[in-house]
């Protein structure tokens, strides 16, 4: 059975079929991983903004939002609410006062440092449902997607 009722070209059908297959299948590994109680009661978001500091060291709130691929509206609430919990720190750039670079606490160092290899067994236990190399291949095939040009 198709996921879509839709009718369309076959190019049009199989496309939209493989796009709700795709979604649907990130949207469920999310949900598992969400509720497996590795994060703590970070968000998803949050995770994301201190496993990046924690394994990329301090950068500017602007290059965390490109690198989580969140807006600025976002990424500046993410940090906001980080922030209220004493897990990052946020400081003027001293040469350009326009940027605000992000460091961890130490209160987030030690989180991230917890959380990070319980979500990471969370991880690999859900890929193991594909072989190593069907793993890689769908890594391969994201990749390839995700970098693809639009057509804008």
């Amino acid at each position: 059975m198709s996921p879509t009722h839709y009718q369309g070209s076959p190019e049009q059908e199989l496309a939209l079929n493989t796009f709700i297959k795709l979604t649907r299948a990130a949207e469920s590994l999310m949900s598992r991983l969400g509720h497996c109680g590795s994060l703590q009661g970070l968000t998803t978001s949050q995770f994301g903004v201190l496993e990046a500091l924690y394994h990329l060291g301090p950068m500017c709130q602007s290059e965390l939002g490109e690198k989580l691929l969140r807006s600025g509206g976002n990424i500046t609430l993410v940090i906001d609410n980080l922030e209220k919990q004493g897990l990052v720190l946020r400081t003027r750039d001293q040469e350009d006062r326009r940027l605000v670079n992000v460091s961890l606490t130490p209160a987030g160092e030690a989180l991230i440092s917890q959380v990070f290899p319980q979500y990471l067994k969370a991880i690999v236990a859900e890929m193991s449902a594909l072989s190593p190399q069907e793993q890689d291949q769908l890594g391969q095939l994201c990749r390839k997607l995700g970098k693809k040009e639009s057509h804008e």
